[in-house]
């Protein structure tokens, strides 16, 4: 991952102050969230673990739409390129609520993919990662270019508990959210 010259703060450390050479190690997992027989759309998600300088961060992104009021609902997909992925729930930053996107990039990944195993296909695929306020525009910060070829199918993300740099979870979604996800990993182990 590369960070670009911002045009905005975020209130984030992690998006505000890039590490040193503006680049960071990222491990991805794609999945379809629902599981449904590849026939089908589905909700689409892409979790994100980035290495940090106090060591490692989640991010959790799910297929949604890019523009208020689409950027909170779930939108099933069939390609991953096709459409972007947010963080659905904003992260406390030092500003405020902010929202994470990442916006697909060329090249995109062709019709009638159906593996996971070979949604990324031999390629790059490189995304762009952008945050804004709920109701605000989108400000890119950074590139994202993930290789299939390399990743660990079995790690596990939580991003309520391994948070952004500079960044905090509202109470309110933690409560909401962490019972469940806490059920969904002891189920999965």
């Amino acid at each position: 991952m590369f960070w670009g010259n911002r045009d905005r703060v975020a209130g984030i450390a992690w998006i505000d102050e890039p590490p040193t050479g503006a680049r960071a190690r990222v491990t991805a997992r794609y999945s379809r969230s629902l599981g449904l027989p590849d026939a089908f759309p589905d909700v689409l998600g892409l979790a994100l673990r980035v290495e940090t300088d106090d060591g490692h961060a989640d991010i959790e992104l799910a297929s949604t739409g890019s523009g208020v009021p689409w950027r909170f609902a779930l939108v099933p997909r069939w390609i991953p390129s096709r459409g972007v992925f947010t963080t659905l729930i904003p992260y406390r930053g030092g500003a405020g609520a902010i929202l994470l996107r990442a916006r697909p990039l060329r090249p995109s990944l062709p019709a009638g993919v159906p593996a996971i195993s070979r949604i990324l296909t031999d390629e790059t695929w490189r995304l762009s990662l952008a945050f804004a306020t709920p109701g605000g525009s989108w400000h890119p910060f950074a590139l994202l270019s993930l290789d299939s070829r390399r990743g660990d199918p079995d790690v596990r993300f939580d991003a309520g508990r391994n948070v952004l740099p500079g960044a905090r979870m509202y109470r309110w979604v933690s409560a909401v959210r962490q019972p469940s996800y806490d059920a969904v990993q002891r189920r999965n182990r």
